[in-house]
């Protein structure tokens, strides 16, 4: 029950009963903290629990124990100096599992790395031969077979890799097209995560925004007329987030190549998710394939390595070699270069799609491809799991649902899935999610329709027994008491 709040008569007896900062650090959680975290993080930690119950106090929010005023304080502020640590450490980067179903979570970390790329990763972490060949033992060109790698997938004449993808969209509009114009369809000026507009990083990038057509039609013809000696660039935008449908129109990547060859014009797509192999056998559409986006006649294409690629972080630009070569040797590229860490993986990874080998090795081509009845003998196999120890207050079911391939690809693209159901005869499903994403490691999952939703298709197989646990662990539990 809430705390009834304190007389104005009592806040200066209970100011002066509120403990020191020396004494909560004297306390059992404040020593054993100070051991964990440091002698500075505890202190100011500390210094933050008095500060808030002074606060209270002033406020007429905070009331004691008549008798042992002083008692009840510092056992409350003892209390959240623990809490507080708490919060702390579950604000850095941990590992999840992640049942929700969305493939490529942002929230989430996107594309989980293959085993290939993460030992990649390990073996970076220490020296390694970023800029240096071992063969002539000269410097080398930082990312060298990553980049080989990318133009010989991608079937283009030259790659570069930067930090991610809005950086490779910067990179690209400031070294061809800064103090010139470049024209886009009005139905392409997207947004997506992490408020990236393309409107507002062509001004970064001191390119003028020429917008053509309408929302959802835009002809050859509008472009052509947009087209003056300011013109630096044609840009095509690939709406990864929506689509538009029903009464639209939008020239070809050829019709446009043609279009700004002819005028002397550079063409460039950012292709968002991009793809650097086929996956309309496993039901996903309308994601640009890189290989056929050269081959139309695009200059430069931009596109992301965690997204259906499967890897890290990224931001990948393949196309001809004289244009790239100008975005290698401007004075950004180094500002936005990717990090020996970030290379390695994506070589690894990149090394499973030169064996043909993605769907046995890279984790989100993997979750694409699992089959209905894969997914439905895994969560019948999960479930059973739980019926020796059933109590009866928790209602595990097993449902038809769907899985998201997210991260902004595909979005009219479904797949799928068998869901495992969760209710309890105590608790809410928002408070059956809140001890899930409690449990460790965390269990991130979704609620729909008042019930608590796993989906394996994102659940790695060596993380069903802790899925397991974690659920068990609200089997007996009860709604507090308050």
């Amino acid at each position: 029950m809430p705390k009834p709040a304190a007389k104005p008569d009592n806040n200066k007896t209970l100011l002066r009963a509120l403990p020191s900062i020396d004494a909560l650090l004297r306390t059992e959680t404040g020593q054993s903290l100070k051991t964990a975290i440091g002698a500075e993080q505890v202190t100011l930690l500390a210094r933050q629990v008095t500060d808030e119950l002074r606060t209270q106090i002033l406020g007429g929010n905070f009331a004691a124990n008549d008798g042992d005023a002083a008692g009840h304080l510092l056992a409350e502020a003892e209390q959240r100096l623990a809490a507080r640590h708490s919060q702390q450490i579950a604000s850095g980067v941990h590992r999840v599992i992640n049942a929700t179903g969305v493939i490529l979570h942002t929230n989430l970390g996107r594309a989980p790395l293959s085993d290939a790329a993460r030992r990649a990763i390990e073996q970076a972490s220490g020296y390694c031969n970023l800029e240096f060949d071992l063969n002539s033992g000269s410097r080398g060109r930082r990312g060298g077979r990553a980049e080989d790698l990318l133009t010989t997938l991608a079937r283009a004449e030259a790659a570069l890799v930067v930090n991610n993808c809005a950086a490779a969209a910067l990179l690209v509009l400031t070294v061809l097209a800064r103090e010139g114009e470049t024209i886009v369809s009005r139905g392409e000026l997207v947004e997506i995560g992490g408020d990236f507009r393309v409107p507002e990083v062509m001004a970064q990038s001191g390119t003028t925004m020429v917008e053509v057509g309408t929302t959802n039609r835009t002809k050859l013809s509008d472009y052509e007329k947009a087209i003056n000696d300011n013109t630096r660039l044609i840009m095509r935008v690939h709406t990864s987030n929506y689509r538009i449908v029903g009464f639209t129109k939008t020239p070809t990547l050829n019709e446009l190549a043609a279009l700004a060859h002819e005028k002397d014009l550079l063409l460039y797509e950012d292709a968002g998710s991009g793809a650097l192999i086929d996956f309309t056998e496993y039901g996903i559409t309308g994601e640009p394939l890189i290989r056929d986006s050269f081959a139309a006649g695009v200059d430069v294409i931009s596109f992301s390595g965690d997204k259906l690629l499967g890897g890290p972080q990224a931001g990948l630009l393949v196309g001809r070699a004289e244009v790239i070569e100008r975005m290698r040797k401007h004075s950004l590229y180094r500002a936005l270069r990717a990090d020996k860490l970030r290379l390695a993986a994506l070589e690894a990874t990149l090394d499973s799609y030169a064996l043909n080998a993605t769907t046995q090795e890279i984790p989100t081509h993997q979750m694409i491809a699992a089959s209905d009845a894969e997914l439905r003998e895994r969560a019948q196999s999960v479930v059973d799991k739980f019926q020796d120890t059933r109590s009866g207050q928790l209602t595990i079911e097993i449902v038809a649902g769907e899985s998201a391939i997210g991260g902004g690809a595909a979005p009219t693209s479904r797949l799928s899935t068998t869901l495992i159901s969760l209710r309890h005869q105590n608790l809410s499903a928002n408070e059956i999610e809140e001890r899930l994403r409690r449990s460790q490691p965390p269990i991130i999952a979704r609620i729909e329709d008042d019930r608590v939703l796993l989906d394996l298709r994102t659940v790695a197989a060596t993380d069903e027994p802790e899925l397991i646990s974690a659920v068990g662990g609200i089997e007996n539990h009860s709604k507090p008491s308050h």
